[in-house]
């Protein structure tokens, strides 16, 4: 009896060292089975061999960033640094195009708004409109171009600011009615702390044609005028 119970002990002792203890009644066997040994993998792996390196250009953001080495952060924080740029450097051009882009048409300050001002008062004046023609048909236009296919003429203009610190503009461009044609000249000025222009003067120059003057300051200078502020621009009635 003592000798069947070490025969046992011995067997399950041997069993727990890579075999496997099978019982027959009062009979134990011992099957040999396949030992299992640590590798590196059943360790564990690391993450970065388990995907696709992390590039400047292959980043996707999907990959966290304790996930990574230390080469591909600095991968990510070159990328980004590279976006950032971007989208900083299309902010700037972005403000820079709308300043230009109200400085030069829809400021009172801007060339485009006094060309169109005066355009307006030469086409809606009677005495202009009986010297070149239909109202709706007379078009301005700057200086004549040898190229019949320009289409964008330029038109001669001049901002100076003087002595007394007053600013002023003067404008020099062509007209034609179904009739005749002729010449415009402008200038309006701002004196220091105003927010409004005034006419100086504006006229329409037509050959054979008295000079027709829409404003003019020096006309009466003793005569009291009533004007009014209107569009950044100071009319006089």
């Amino acid at each position: 009896m003592d000798s069947k119970i070490l025969l046992l002990i011995r067997s399950r002792s041997s069993a727990f060292r890579g075999g496997l203890l099978v019982s027959h009644g009062s009979r134990c066997s011992i099957t040999k089975g396949p030992r299992s040994y640590a590798t590196q993998n059943t360790l564990g792996s690391s993450p970065v061999s388990s995907r696709k390196q992390i590039t400047v250009t292959s980043d996707d953001g999907r990959v966290d960033w304790r996930d990574l080495s230390v080469k591909e952060k600095a991968a990510r924080t070159t990328q980004q640094t590279f976006n950032l740029g971007i989208i900083l450097t299309g902010l700037v051009m972005t403000g820079g195009c709308a300043y230009f882009l109200y400085k030069e048409v829809f400021s009172t300050d801007s060339k485009t708004v006094q060309f169109n001002r005066a355009v307006d008062r030469i086409r809606s004046d009677s005495r202009v409109k009986e010297a070149l023609g239909s109202g709706h048909k007379i078009r301005a236009f700057g200086e004549p171009t040898w190229n019949r296919w320009a289409r964008a003429r330029p038109i001669a203009s001049t901002n100076y600011r003087d002595a007394s610190d007053t600013e002023h503009f003067t404008m020099h461009f062509n007209v034609e009615g179904s009739s005749r044609r002729g010449v415009v000249d402008l200038h309006t000025f701002k004196r220091h702390g105003q927010s409004s222009w005034e006419y100086k003067y504006l006229f329409v120059d037509i050959k054979g044609q008295p000079r027709i003057y829409l404003e003019n300051i020096d006309v009466s200078p003793d005569k009291p005028s009533s004007s009014f502020s209107f569009l950044g621009m100071q009319w006089r009635k």
